[in-house]
Order: structure tokens, then C-alpha cells, then sequence
């Protein structure tokens, strides 16, 4: 069985993405600095496939896989402290 995207919702710091398993799992916005950056309305404009989560017009897609990885945003390297 693949596990995809049902449904994506947002709150202040979070993005909560409902399962096919019907299991919610909630990830910081900080890693995905353009969903943290993008409007309400910018955020609601996202289309689901069995793999991920795309948003076009922010140029921004999100693996399922990923996400139960704990992976976020790979294009933008966190930053090292000294």
C-alpha cells in the first residue's frame, strides 16, 4: 500500500498533512522557509499526487516520503553553528 497526502492544512507554525493510513503528522514550518514565507491563500493553492505535495506557484513540493523521513527542505541547507 502507498501512503499519500489526503489533505494539507496550516497553523501559525505548522503544516499538518492527513494521511491515506489517516494518521496527521505536523511539521515545522522553519523547514520549508517558502511555505513559512507564502500567504494563507499562497498555501491553500496546492495540488496532491500519490508521491508528495506540490505547490506551483511557489515552486515547492514535498515528499510523503520525506516528511516520515523527518526530512524537510533540502534545497536550503540548514545553517552550522560555530
Amino acid at each position: 500500500m502507498t501512503i499519500s497526502a489526503k489533505e494539507v492544512r496550516f497553523d501559525e507554525h505548522t503544516m499538518w498533512v492527513e494521511l491515506t493510513d489517516d494518521r496527521i503528522i505536523g511539521v515545522p514550518l522553519s523547514w520549508f522557509p517558502r511555505l513559512r514565507e507564502a500567504s494563507a491563500e499562497q498555501r491553500k493553492d496546492y495540488e496532491l499526487s500519490p508521491r508528495g505535495i506540490h505547490w506551483d506557484s511557489l515552486d515547492e513540493d514535498v515528499s510523503i516520503e520525506g516528511l516520515l523521513n523527518g526530512r524537510g527542505d533540502i534545497t536550503h541547507p540548514p545553517h552550522q553553528v560555530a
